[in-house]
């Protein structure tokens, strides 16, 4: 009884027919953008510092980074396949398609996404200890924080926030366009609270930490802890009760060792 209920559609009154390519397609889409976009940004907000990770004796911990890009990425090259496979699916004749509510918040969600590719390209150096010039010097537009990294910066998050809302949207419309079963809705809206009640915990917990203390640490010297810290209702690091008593120290053996944050005894 249960299970009949899972599998019928979520408007009785229509049938829920559809062929192999658009089935294809939809799966594709709800993994790219409903279930790993949405948890690629809750990575690079809240997962910047490791609840276990010793800041700021342990630095630049970069398993947000990867979660955050390459997820991005593979969402972007699926959402490309179920672009490709929709318009299979399509009779070249009918153009209607070209007009459709979901259509147009596909394309749209595509073209975000190829914005976001170029702003990573072109995004600048990185610079600092971790990676320094060749010549050794600490410089990069990142470390430094530019005025190309501060375009990135706004750009990269207004834009990602804006296409997860339109990815929310644009899963919605197309599971309601498809007449999708009860147990598609039950599991996207799940996934979604999930993020959601996770987001606003670690949000409480004031883990959206900003990205460049993350990195390099609360020295005052550094370019960018002389700037407006970036992202809403971000935290510094250093602003965090837990991390306060390790401050003080860490900023004394940083400038006597240069970021060597590998001594045993502190």
């Amino acid at each position: 009884m249960i299970w009949e209920w899972l599998i019928a559609p979520i408007d009785k009154d229509r049938a829920h027919e559809i062929g192999l390519l658009i089935s294809w397609h939809a799966r594709l889409m709800m993994l790219a953008w409903g279930g790993i976009l949405p948890f690629a940004i809750f990575a690079a907000r809240y997962l910047k510092i490791l609840p276990w990770q010793n800041w700021p004796k342990e630095l630049d911990n970069q398993l947000w980074w990867y979660i955050h890009s390459f997820g991005l990425a593979g969402a972007y090259v699926l959402g490309l396949v179920g672009v490709c496979l929709a318009l299979l699916a399509s009779s070249p004749y009918d153009n209607l398609h070209l007009y459709d509510f979901h259509t147009i918040l596909g394309y749209t969600l595509i073209g975000l996404g190829t914005i976001q590719i170029l702003l990573g390209i072109f995004r600048g150096t990185k610079g600092g200890p971790t990676d320094p010039r060749s010549d050794g010097s600490l410089s990069g537009d990142h470390y430094d924080m530019t005025q190309r990294r501060l375009i990135f910066e706004h750009l990269h998050r207004c834009l990602g926030y804006l296409t997860l809302i339109i990815a929310f949207i644009t899963i919605l419309s197309g599971m309601w366009k498809v007449n999708a079963s009860r147990w598609m809705w039950l599991v996207f809206v799940s996934w979604w609270v999930v993020l959601g009640c996770l987001s606003i915990f670690m949000q409480f917990r004031g883990r959206a930490f900003d990205t460049y203390q993350a990195i390099w640490g609360p020295a005052a010297d550094l370019p960018g802890n002389k700037m407006k810290k970036m992202g809403w209702a971000t935290m510094r690091p250093s602003e965090n009760p837990p991390y306060r008593n390790k401050e003080k120290k860490f900023v004394w053996y940083s400038r006597r060792h240069r970021f060597r944050t590998d001594r045993k005894d502190l």
